[in-house]
């Protein structure tokens, strides 16, 4: 890079689909206002785009030519700093979500991911390669999207002897209780879900308490150093019969949640219930696909963070956020 460049942090990134492709928009819009990130390629399963040399920043537009080059090429060629992975938390995108990663983080690009599948499987694996490349991973996005759950899990509580969490961390499951207990179904309420973005196409991850479980899973892992991959948990689904009980809670001023909880007395176990919860408790108040995470820290006090709706524009957000918090050179006094 020239001298005029340096502050530039060129990005890489893989996955193109809703998440992807706002979180390309947000550092379009970023640039044009002088973030410091440029977005210098993007990568798909079949094809790649690279940004044209001193162009002016503007999100690309599918189809790209194709197919992608080796990865390792591309963030030398690029001089990235991040790899940043809009990738769907499926098995069959976890092999190419945990390659992507570990050749990054050996190389010492900063990972910032909203995939979770390789997190649970691979987390020393990726620890180790961070630790050998002197790079960072963060997972804002993984964790509740918009929400700065992470974040706290990560530095935030640090030091305050957190000792429990308990979270609300699926907005599709929050939005679907809701909705039923107001009389509707499971079909209606996730058709519903899905046209406004808050739902998947395949919302089981989100019913079975898979979902929430992994995010529980991850916020343990950050906070107490436990290795995800050997987390075991127990959940509790929400089926079309849930509508009964959902209704019957309403009925006495409560709601029903679906509740992920950890604590640091039992290691490696993340449970998800389906609990009634009264006015008052955090996640009692939260609205439709709205999210909640309550650190237990009995000295300090409760520490809760909540809001966040579930969409593709709040994980794009959050991506972003992380993209920032690495990218940035490090600064000084209150910077």
């Amino acid at each position: 890079m020239g001298e005029a460049d340096r502050s530039i942090a060129p990005v890489v990134l893989s996955g193109f689909g809703r998440v992807g492709q706002a979180y390309a928009r947000r550092v379009a819009e970023a640039g044009r206002e002088g973030s410091g990130l440029r977005l210098a390629a993007v990568r798909t399963g079949s094809a790649q785009w690279l940004a044209p040399s001193g162009a002016d920043p503007a999100p690309p537009s599918p189809p790209f030519p194709g197919p992608p080059t080796d990865l390792g090429e591309i963030l030398a060629r690029t001089r990235a700093a991040v790899l940043v992975q809009a990738l769907p938390s499926t098995p069959e995108a976890c092999a190419t979500a945990t390659e992507e990663a570990l050749t990054a983080l050996r190389s010492g690009v900063h990972v910032v991911t909203a995939a979770k599948a390789h997190l649970l499987s691979g987390w020393r694996a990726l620890e180790d390669a961070a630790r050998a490349g002197d790079a960072l991973i963060r997972l804002s996005a993984a964790t509740g999207a918009a929400l700065p759950a992470g974040d706290l899990a990560r530095s935030g509580v640090r030091g305050l002897g957190c000792r429990s969490v308990r979270a609300c961390p699926n907005g599709t499951s929050t939005f679907v209780l809701d909705r039923m207990a107001r009389g509707g179904t499971l079909a209606g309420a996730l058709v519903e879900a899905r046209r406004l973005g808050i739902a998947e196409g395949d919302p089981s991850a989100d019913l079975s308490g898979r979902d929430a479980a992994t995010k529980v899973v991850l916020l343990a892992a950050l906070l107490w150093g436990w290795d995800a991959a050997a987390v075991r948990w127990r959940t509790e689904p929400i089926e079309e019969s849930t509508a009964e009980a959902a209704r019957a809670a309403a009925a006495r001023g409560l709601r029903l949640r679906a509740v992920a909880s950890a604590t640091a007395d039992l290691p490696h176990e993340v449970r998800v219930r389906l609990e009634e919860t009264p006015a008052g408790d955090p996640m009692h108040g939260l609205d439709g696909p709205e999210k909640a995470v309550v650190y237990g820290c009995p000295e300090a006090g409760d520490i809760t963070v909540s809001g966040g709706r579930s969409s593709p524009a709040g994980a794009a957000l959050a991506l972003f956020k992380d993209t920032l918090s690495v990218a940035e050179p490090r600064g000084y006094g209150f910077g």
